[in-house]
């Protein structure tokens, strides 16, 4: 099984993770050498590049999922279970995925498929099966089914699949983030740009382009060599994430459990954190104050928890990430920064997740959207720009706004755009 969240041992090796168990020996001592021509011989029969010797936790979470597959395979499984395989993927990626799923399948493997993002259910599999409540709702095959349907048996409701109508920001709205000649060699290269109240900037790109340390550079997260930040004309001086809270810049991470929250803990504490100064009196946090808050914010982005006492752990992925939008809406901000926000959801929390990007950017903030689902950032943005190689390769705005254009522009392939 290729789990979501993954099974790994981060600390140690690509090698020694996919031979965990299955090493090769002599005399009960682990032949690496023996294990190293098998490897080669494995990525040859997949056809990926992945360096043996690298620590997986230095892996991207699409190369965490690579590992897995691989180890799946060096283990002849004749049946594999895939859930949310792409999830931290890219286009290209997730095609790379859908290759290797294929040849197994062609090679008589049975496999599991478990996803939210029904296109590739669709093209993929032979026979799709949809659950709701833990029950079985329908089984039937691919060929026969639409996204539409298998929206409307997973939710026991049509839904609209589509992205909420665009409120363009007033012509005279002011700008409110400002960045000037951004660096944070080698991911980020002299990038600027600006975000005025009530817009939604997307920022897209392959992984790897630098979008994420951008996001991470913006909010004082990761140190930047050099670059001027301004808050609504002022210099913002961010020297780590709790200057830029304090200053009205928020970011919701990529990776919700690694870097976001605090998955043994509750809803409240989770959603208080930053907050427990305000929440205290003489040094000790008023538990009543913490618990009101933390319901009355999962009442606006409606998170289904038995309460706010109940552990982060025990919510669904949707739920995981609104208990970071709850967070950042204590106190709210003037810029909040989305890396990935419906990365691992279904698609009804994906729908509720765009609406609260699109009351955030009603409500006059300024909101900087960073997603590997191109028809995300289309759908929400009211303007996208591009990264390739740590820098902006185009700036796509009204009819350019095209998914061909930001392929293009992300591999650099064609003209494209407004180049920059």
């Amino acid at each position: 099984m290729i789990t979501q969240e993954g099974a790994l041992v981060p600390q140690r090796s690509v090698l020694e993770n996919i031979f965990l168990g299955i090493e090769s020996s002599s005399a009960g001592i682990a032949s690496r050498h023996a294990m190293r021509k098998r490897y080669s011989r494995l990525l040859e029969q997949m056809q990926l590049d992945l360096p043996a010797g690298k620590l997986v936790r230095s892996l991207s979470l699409s190369d965490r999922k690579k590992v897995e597959l691989l180890r799946a395979v060096a283990r002849d499984a004749q049946v594999l279970v895939m859930d949310e395989p792409t999830a931290a993927s890219t286009t290209e990626e997730a095609e790379q995925l859908f290759r290797i799923v294929r040849g197994l399948h062609e090679r008589g493997t049975t496999v599991v498929y478990v996803s939210h993002f029904l296109a590739e259910v669709l093209d993929l599999a032979d026979t799709v099966t949809v659950l709701r409540d833990g029950k079985v709702v329908r089984t039937a095959p691919a060929a026969e089914e639409t996204p539409e349907r298998l929206v409307a048996a997973m939710l026991g409701r049509t839904i609209e699949l589509t992205f909420p109508q665009k409120q363009e920001p007033a012509l005279d709205a002011p700008v409110v983030l400002s960045v000037r000649d951004l660096s944070r060699p080698p991911a980020v290269k002299g990038v600027s740009f600006e975000i005025r109240a009530g817009e939604i900037l997307g920022l897209a790109g392959l992984i790897g382009s630098g979008r994420s340390e951008l996001a991470r550079a913006v909010f004082g997260a990761d140190r930047r060599e050099r670059g001027e930040l301004k808050l609504l004309g002022r210099v913002l001086r961010l020297r780590s994430p709790r200057d830029a809270i304090g200053g009205g810049v928020v970011l919701l991470p990529e990776d919700r459990k690694a870097q976001g929250l605090l998955m043994k803990r509750s809803v409240a504490d989770n959603v208080a954190l930053p907050y427990f100064r305000a929440l205290s009196t003489a040094g000790i946090v008023s538990e009543p104050r913490m618990r009101r808050s933390a319901r009355s914010l999962m009442e606006r982005v409606d998170i289904r928890a038995a309460g706010p006492l109940a552990r982060v752990s025990t919510l669904s992925g949707g739920n995981q990430q609104k208990v970071l939008f709850a967070r950042w809406l204590y106190r709210p901000p003037q810029v909040f920064i989305a890396d990935e926000p419906t990365r691992g959801v279904d698609v009804g929390a994906k729908r509720a997740i765009y609406e609260l990007i699109h009351s955030l950017a009603a409500d006059g903030m300024a909101v900087l959207l960073i997603s590997s689902e191109y028809e995300e950032v289309l759908g929400l943005a009211h303007r996208v720009l591009v990264m390739r190689e740590g820098e902006f390769v185009a700036e796509l705005v009204g009819e350019s706004m095209t998914e061909d254009a930001l392929l293009n522009a992300a591999f650099g392939t064609l003209e494209t755009g407004s180049e920059r």
